[in-house]
C-alpha cells in the first residue's frame, strides 16, 4: 500500500483486463462477530485484509478468541455466548462502525466489563440510538466523552426483555444490524421483537444481516420493514466455513473506470455477480441508466468501454448507500444533470460524505448543489475539467471516487491526499487500478536524477520514489551486474568482447522489489556493490551496443503512477522528455569523504586521498567518453548537495516537483 502523503494521478485513457477484487467489508466484519460468537471453529476464507477487519481481529482475540490465520483465511474457534476473558479490557475500534456498534451490543448482553475506543472521527459518529435500545433492556453503557458519541464503557448488568425493542432506522442501518446480531445471545426464554422507528435506511445491509444470521443458523421473520422477530431459543451454530464474496462497493469503481473508458476492450470483474447477497450490486442498475453497458454472470461482470457516452440520471440511492458515491463521479463525465436523493446516511459515514463530495467536485470545475439528503450535480465541460488536490477526509471512499477525475477528457492531473485512507477496505487499491489502466506514454511523469559517481543520486532516487509512490530504477545497477556478470563469466571488459556481454545481458530475468535486485531469483544487491564493480561498470556503460541493448530495458520501468530513475544520462539520453531532471553537483572531494565514511562504517577499510583519486579519474572517463558522456541535460536542475543531508535533497526536489505540478 502507498506510504506516501499524497499520489498524483496522470490522465488516463480506458482500463481493460480482468480483475479479482478484495473481500466485502460488510461482510468480513459481520461473519468474524459471528463465528466468535458461535460454538465450534469456523474457516473464515477470502477474508478482506483491510483496517476494519483488523481491529475486529485484534478485538477478538482480546475477548478470548483463538484465531489461526492462513494468508486469506482465518480459523476462529467461538465463544459459544460466554466471554472466555472476562477481566476489564480497552478496545481500540479505528473508525470501524462496522465494528464499534455490533460489539457495543454484543458485549453489552455478554457482560463484559469493557471501555470501547478509536480514533477521532470515530468520536464524531453517532452511536445514541443503539445505545437508547440496549438501555431498554438493562444495558449500563456509559459516554467517557460526548453524550450521543463513542467512546464507551460497557459494564456488567442484568439484562431483562419484558416487551419489544425500539431503535431508530432512520440514521444508520449499523444500529439494527448490531441488535439482529446480539440479541439471539438472550433469545432463550421467549421470542424477541425489535420495532424499527421512522423509515429504515440501507434496507441492503439489513438483508446482508438476515442473509449471514441464517447461515449462522439464526432465522429472523420480519414484517415489512418495521418489525423484526428472533425466534425463542436461538443459538449460533457455525457452518464449518463460509466464504467472503468480493466487495460490490469496491466493484463500482471498477464499473465506473471502464464505463469512462475510450476504446472499445472489455473490463472483467470476478468474485461478484448476479447471486451476491450485497445491495450495492444493484449499482449496476444505476450504471446501466446512466448508458454503462454491463454484462452479469453469477459470479463476474464485465464491462464494455462506452467511449465517456453517459447520461444524467434522477435516483433515488437508499438501496446502494456507499456505491452511490461513484455515480457523483460518473456524473461529471454525463450529458446532463443528475440528482441523487434520499442520500442522508452520508453525512454520519467515515466523514460528512455530502459535503465532502460537493465540495471537492467543485474543485474540478462541477456546479454541485446540496440539500440535507441529497445533491445535484451538473458535468463539467470536457474543456472545463480543471487539475486539483483532493482532500480525502480519511475517507478510504472519497480517496477511490476521486480516482476516476483522472478520466478527464482535458488531460489534467489529479492529486489524491492521503492515498493510505484506502487502507480501511482496499489496500491495494491504487496498486490494482494502474494494473488495469492505460494512457498516453508520454503522460507518465518520470523524474530523472542524474549526477557523477557517489554524488548520493541513488538514495536520493529511492526516497523521493518512496515519497512519491512511484516506481523506481537504479540504471547504475544494470551497467554493474552487466560486468559483474561478465567479470563471473571470464569474459573480458574490452570492446572486443562486447558483442559476448551483450548476449549474456540479453538472457537475463531482471526484477527489482525496492533495494534488492534479483537476476533469475538470485538476489545479486550486494554482489554488486563493491567498489571493483563500480569501477568496472564506468567500463562497460561506455560499450555503445551495451548501452543500446539496456536502453528498451531502462525505459520499460516508466509505468503508472511515475518513475524516479538515476543515472548518468537518464535525463539526457533514455528519457529526454522527463518532466523533471535534476542534476546533482557536488564536488570530488566530498563525494570522496562521504564514501570513505560509508565503507567504514560496513566495516571495509579505505584511504580517503585513494578514494578522492578514483573518482577524479573516473569523472574525467566520464565526462570524456565518446558514447553519452557525463554531462547535465540542457534543461536540468543543478543541485549542490554538498553542505545537504539526504532529507534536505529530497525535499528540494519534492519542491520542485511541486511547482511544476499541482500548487
Amino acid at each position: 500500500m502507498f506510504s506516501q502523503p499524497y499520489l498524483d494521478l496522470p490522465p488516463l485513457k480506458s482500463a481493460s483486463g480482468s480483475v479479482a477484487l478484495p473481500g466485502s467489508k460488510s461482510i468480513s466484519n459481520r461473519v468474524l462477530l459471528l463465528a466468535a460468537l458461535s460454538e465450534g471453529q469456523t474457516w473464515v476464507h477470502d477474508l478482506l485484509d483491510s483496517d476494519d477487519t483488523q481491529v475486529m481481529l485484534n478485538a477478538l482475540e482480546q475477548l478470548g478468541c483463538h484465531l489461526i490465520k492462513e494468508q486469506h483465511s482465518v480459523r476462529i474457534t467461538g465463544l459459544g455466548g460466554s466471554l472466555k476473558n472476562t477481566a476489564e479490557l480497552t478496545l481500540f475500534l479505528g473508525n470501524a462502525g462496522t465494528a464499534m456498534r455490533p460489539l457495543c451490543a454484543a458485549l453489552s448482553l455478554l457482560g463484559a466489563n469493557v471501555s470501547m475506543t478509536g480514533v477521532q472521527r470515530m468520536y464524531e459518529r453517532p452511536i445514541k440510538d443503539l445505545v437508547s435500545a440496549l438501555e431498554q433492556i438493562g444495558a449500563r453503557i456509559e459516554y467517557l466523552q460526548e453524550p450521543g458519541f463513542p467512546p464507551l464503557r460497557l459494564q456488567r448488568s442484568n439484562i431483562k426483555i419484558n416487551g419489544p425493542i425500539r431503535v431508530r432506522g432512520d440514521v444508520s442501518s449499523q444500529f439494527l444490524t448490531a441488535l439482529l446480531l446480539a440479541l439471539p445471545l438472550v433469545s432463550q426464554d421467549s421470542d424477541i421483537h425489535i420495532e424499527v422507528v421512522g423509515e429504515l435506511i440501507s434496507k441492503p445491509y439489513i438483508e446482508i444481516t438476515l442473509n449471514l444470521l441464517a447461515q449462522f443458523g439464526v432465522q429472523v421473520q420480519r414484517d415489512e420493514w418495521r418489525t423484526f422477530t428472533i425466534t425463542k431459543g436461538s443459538k449460533y451454530i457455525s457452518p464449518g466455513a463460509i466464504h467472503i464474496e468480493s466487495d460490490a462497493s469496491s466493484a463500482s469503481y471498477f464499473i465506473a473506470a471502464a464505463a469512462l473508458s475510450e476504446g472499445t476492450e472489455v473490463l472483467k470483474i470476478q468474485g461478484i455477480g448476479a447471486h451476491s447477497i450485497q445491495g450495492d450490486i444493484r449499482f449496476v442498475e444505476a450504471a446501466r441508466l446512466m448508458g454503462a453497458q454491463i454484462t452479469m454472470g453469477p459470479q463476474h461482470l464485465e464491462i464494455k468501454a462506452n467511449q465517456r457516452q453517459l447520461r444524467g440520471i434522477d435516483l433515488d440511492c437508499n438501496h446502494i448507500p456507499d456505491a452511490a458515491m461513484t455515480l457523483v463521479m460518473m456524473a461529471l463525465f454525463a450529458k446532463g444533470e443528475t440528482h441523487l436523493r434520499n442520500i442522508g446516511s452520508w453525512r454520519v459515514k467515515e466523514t460528512d460524505r455530502i459535503s465532502a463530495m460537493a465540495k471537492e467536485c467543485r474543485k474540478l470545475g462541477a456546479v454541485v448543489e446540496e440539500g440535507p439528503d441529497w445533491l445535484r450535480i451538473q458535468p463539467i465541460e470536457a474543456s472545463q475539467w480543471r487539475a486539483a488536490s483532493v482532500h480525502t477526509y480519511d475517507d478510504h471512499r472519497m480517496a477511490m471516487c476521486f480516482s476516476l477525475a483522472a478520466f478527464n477528457p482535458n488531460a489534467q492531473t489529479i492529486r489524491i491526499e492521503d492515498p493510505r485512507c484506502v487502507g480501511k477496505t482496499f489496500p491495494n487499491y491504487f496498486e490494482t487500478l494502474f494494473n488495469l489502466v492505460q494512457t498516453q506514454g508520454d503522460v507518465i511523469p518520470v523524474i530523472c536524477i542524474d549526477g557523477p559517481t557517489a554524488s548520493g543520486k541513488g538514495t536520493l532516487a529511492s526516497k523521493v520514489a518512496e515519497r512519491l509512490g512511484f516506481h523506481y530504477l537504479d540504471s547504475g545497477a544494470l551497467y554493474r551486474l552487466s560486468a559483474f556478470l561478465a567479470t563471473e563469466h571470464g569474459i573480458e571488459l574490452a570492446l572486443t568482447q562486447e558483442s559476448a556481454i551483450v548476449d549474456l545481458v540479453s538472457k537475463l530475468s531482471l526484477r527489482f522489489e525496492g533495494p534488492l535486485i534479483f537476476i533469475d531469483d538470485r538476489e545479486i544487491s550486494q554482489l554488486i556493490r563493491s567498489e571493483e564493480v563500480g569501477m568496472n561498470a564506468s567500463k562497460v556503460s561506455a560499450m555503445p551496443m551495451l548501452r543500446a541493448a539496456l536502453i528498451d530495458l531502462q525505459r520499460s520501468f516508466k509505468c503508472l503512477p511515475g518513475l524516479v530513475a538515476d543515472g548518468r544520462d537518464m535525463a539526457s539520453v533514455i528519457f529526454p522528455g522527463s518532466k523533471l531532471k535534476i542534476y546533482l553537483t557536488a564536488d570530488a572531494l566530498t563525494r570522496a569523504k562521504r564514501r570513505h565514511k560509508q565503507l567504514i562504517s560496513m566495516g571495509i577499510t579505505a584511504n580517503i586521498d585513494n578514494l578522492y583519486e578514483d573518482l577524479k579519474a573516473r569523472d574525467e572517463r566520464d565526462m570524456t567518453r565518446l558514447v553519452a558522456p557525463l554531462k547535465p541535460a540542457a534543461d536540468a536542475l543543478l543541485l549542490d548537495n554538498s553542505d545537504l543531508s539526504i532529507e534536505q535533497s529530497v525535499e528540494w526536489v519534492l519542491n520542485w516537483w511541486q511547482s511544476k505540478n499541482i500548487a
